[in-house]
């Protein structure tokens, strides 16, 4: 009884929540500033396409297989990555995240001399359509459920005070550049979990999908929902998406276009008025814990 293609903004929603979720776990609470969310997020969502279309015949068993691998994939490639980058700090993190992000369009861009069916500049098609909206929010509550346990647990209160005080963690005993290399490796899984669940959502991928805007849409997000809040992050996403949506539907064909100037002049009114983001570090409901 409710629209399909609101049904279908609403799962995308809640595939952009579940990235954003990781980025802020690696941004919000760790303090590593990284440019290039959305290549992981690509590369969990060409991987599991990649491997649904090779092997259909098994149904969603070789859906949930897909996701699996991607997620585990996603992990292993970020935690390598990480390894060298995250000895640099700062602006100098972002840039090496942006670099390896370019490499990663790069290597879509030119997928279709290794791999035919990825399709390369043209976009991968015939994608099966396993991902629909009870799938996609059972992983979203998973996602909240495991993010909420993981910063209430030592871990997360490591990672908060590596962020608050680098020196003063690693005094404390805190292996600082370890638990850098977790944070950041469990929040590109959650972007590799988000793209395979976008992959089978609209059965199409091109390489554009995952540059570096859709990074900086997802580090605007955090920013927006507030740096080291969960429930920040998900009510920003949501907003993101529909905003970006009810302005194409609102605005007439002529200007159209102009809704790329009306959201950046929202942002830059939020940003006047509430700096700190909608929430804050502050949280709601079940997703705040008292000591």
């Amino acid at each position: 009884m409710i629209n399909l293609y609101i049904l279908q903004i609403f799962s995308y929603a809640c595939c952009i929540t579940i990235s954003a979720l990781g980025l802020n776990l690696i941004y919000g609470y760790t303090g590593l500033f990284s440019l290039g969310h959305a290549s992981f997020m690509g590369i969990g969502a060409y991987l599991s396409a990649l491997l649904t279309k090779s092997f259909s015949h098994y149904g969603y068993l070789i859906y949930i297989g897909a996701i699996i691998f991607s997620i585990i994939f996603t992990f292993l490639i970020s935690y390598l990555i990480a390894i060298p980058i995250l000895k640099l700090k700062s602006d100098y993190l972002g840039i090496a995240t942006l670099g390896f992000g370019i490499i990663v369009k790069v290597l879509l861009d030119n997928s279709d001399k290794v791999f035919s069916q990825m399709g390369g500049p043209r976009g991968m098609l015939g994608i099966p359509n396993f991902t629909n909206l009870p799938i996609v929010l059972f992983s979203l509550i998973m996602v909240i459920l495991f993010m909420r346990n993981l910063i209430y647990s030592k871990l997360g209160r490591n990672l908060i005070a590596i962020r608050e005080d680098e020196n003063a963690a690693y005094a404390m005993g805190i292996n600082v550049y370890k638990q850098r290399l977790l944070a950041f490796a469990l929040g590109c899984s959650f972007a590799g979990f988000s793209g395979a669940l976008y992959a089978h959502l609209y059965c199409f991928l091109h390489p554009s999908n995952f540059d570096f805007f859709r990074s900086i849409d997802l580090m605007l997000i955090i920013v927006l929902g507030g740096l080291g809040s969960m429930s920040g992050t998900i009510i920003a996403s949501f907003l993101w998406v529909f905003i970006l949506e009810g302005l194409r539907v609102i605005l007439p064909q002529a200007i159209l276009d102009w809704r790329l100037v009306i959201y950046p002049l929202l942002l830059i009114l939020l940003m006047l008025l509430r700096p700190q983001g909608i929430f804050g570090n502050k949280e709601i409901l079940w997703l705040k814990k008292e000591y």
